[in-house]
Formats: structure tokens, C-alpha cells, sequence
């Protein structure tokens, strides 16, 4: 947790420093990494019959083959288009070598039986407890992983401080993140009608090291059983897919307008 401490003494100058929604002025979209949370050794949550690496690889084929047959200048980039296990840290570093102008990373929510919805993440300051739960979840993938304290610099998912103290780094591409976190609950709620839990901020490895606007996108609760069954169905996951393109068009068009 050493090298964590230098950049914690420069926090509250970016806690109090002012963004714009979109920092970037002159930008075109022209490679998506989509990323199918989990995978092999490591299927995510789970509900009664579906488990999460499996949905979420599903949506992310779906949401590729659109954006390639809409989008003909835009290139797509797959962390996983099968069934395994690709370490947090080689996500994020595939999508930094293809230059990839956007990420998206795609999963399932667990919680209370009750509780259903979709929520969006980006990096950044946890502000209410179920968001670091949210966190916990999802950065204990590392603890399949050989050498993680050294491939990340010392974190331990075990402890709560550290997940705490993680949260607080900063995204330098965070306007864009939440502004296309933003469209894609927009889009889940009024095209889609599911129950929007809002856009919100984490400490999340997947998105900590990525060179461009990055967002993780829960598209529901398998713990929910009503949901699960949603999320489960092959057509549901096309509107699924649809949701999340519709808000990268909008997204592309504001971007490349500016």
C-alpha cells in the first residue's frame, strides 16, 4: 500500500478541482474494448440456473456485432469471446495497447433477493457502503490470480481501508465516464423500463489503469430471481445490447460534435 500513499496527498486538490462533463474537445471514437466481466475458473455471481460470466460474455458479443454492422468506422476489441479466465490487469492493458478510445465492462449484480436494477460504475470516491460492496466483489477476481500484490501494487482485497483508499484515485478521462455512464441508465430506463439504481463511483482494478473513459455496467441482480430470468433470455440480452448502443451513439455524436 506504499506507492498508494503519494498520490492520496494530492486527493483533496482533485476532490476540489472543477470538470467539465467533457474534458476532451477534438476526439473521435474509433476503437471500443468491450470486456465480459469474469470468466473460466472465475463465473462471477450466480443465480439458481444462470451465472454471470456467461450473461455477461453474451451481451458483450451481442453489443459487438451491433456496434460493427452500425458503426463501420469504429473498431471492436474483446477482452474474452469464449469462456476464460483473463486476469484484471490484461484487461485493461489490452485496451491500452489498441489505443482504445472507450472500454466497457460488462456484468451481473448480486445483493438481497429483493433488490433488483441496473447501475454504471466509474473509478472513483465511494459514496455510499453498497458501492464498496460493489468494489469488494468484483476486485476479489485478483485473489485467483498468481503475484496480484506485486501486479497491483500491493492492494489487498481483504481489507476494507484498502478499497477506501483506492477509491480516492482519480480518473483523468472521469467527465467522460460519467457522461457516458449517464446515457446508458438513461437508456435502460426509458427505452428499456428497468429500474435504474443510478451511475455512481468506485475503486475498481478493472478501470484503474485504462488510458481512456472507462465504465463497468451491472445490468441487473441474478440474485433477484425475477430478474435473473430477464437477464437469461437470449432476446432480453439483444435489448440488453441495444440499451447500452443507443447510449454510445449518443454519446459518439456529443463527443465528436465539440
Amino acid at each position: 500500500m506504499r506507492k498508494l500513499l503519494v498520490p492520496l496527498l494530492l486527493v483533496p486538490f482533485f476532490l476540489l478541482s472543477s470538470y467539465t462533463p467533457l474534458e476532451i474537445s477534438k476526439y473521435t471514437l474509433r476503437t471500443i474494448v468491450i470486456d465480459a466481466g469474469h470468466g473460466g475458473k472465475d463465473p462471477g455471481c450466480h443465480g439458481k440456473s444462470a451465472e454471470e460470466a456467461d450473461v455477461a460474455l453474451s451481451v458483450a458479443l451481442e453489443l459487438g456485432r451491433v456496434i460493427t454492422e452500425n458503426m463501420p468506422g469504429v473498431r471492436v476489441v474483446y477482452t474474452r469471446k469464449k469462456d476464460e479466465f483473463v486476469e484484471l490487469h490484461d484487461r485493461a492493458a489490452l485496451a491500452n495497447k489498441n489505443k482504445a478510445d472507450l472500454f466497457i465492462s460488462l456484468h451481473c449484480n448480486s445483493g438481497p433477493t429483493d433488490i433488483a436494477g441496473t447501475e454504471t460504475y466509474t473509478m472513483g470516491l465511494h459514496t455510499a457502503e453498497g458501492n464498496l460492496e460493489v468494489a469488494k466483489r468484483e476486485n476479489a477476481v485478483i485473489l485467483r490470480e498468481e503475484n496480484y500484490k506485486k501486479k497491483y501494487d500491493g492492494f489487498d482485497p481483504n481489507s476494507p481501508q484498502a478499497h477506501i483508499m483506492f477509491s480516492l484515485y482519480q480518473n483523468a478521462y472521469i467527465g467522460n465516464s460519467l457522461a457516458f455512464a449517464s446515457k446508458i441508465e438513461d437508456q435502460f430506463q426509458a427505452r428499456l423500463g428497468r429500474s435504474s439504481r443510478g451511475v455512481k463511483q468506485a475503486g475498481l482494478l478493472v478501470l484503474w489503469k485504462t488510458s481512456m473513459p472507462s465504465v463497468l455496467v451491472e445490468i441487473g441482480f441474478l440474485t433477484n430471481a425475477k430478474e435473473e430470468k430477464y437477464l437469461n433470455n437470449k432476446t432480453n440480452q439483444v435489448y440488453i445490447a441495444s440499451g447500452i448502443y443507443r447510449a454510445l451513439k449518443e454519446y459518439k455524436a456529443e463527443i465528436e460534435t465539440r
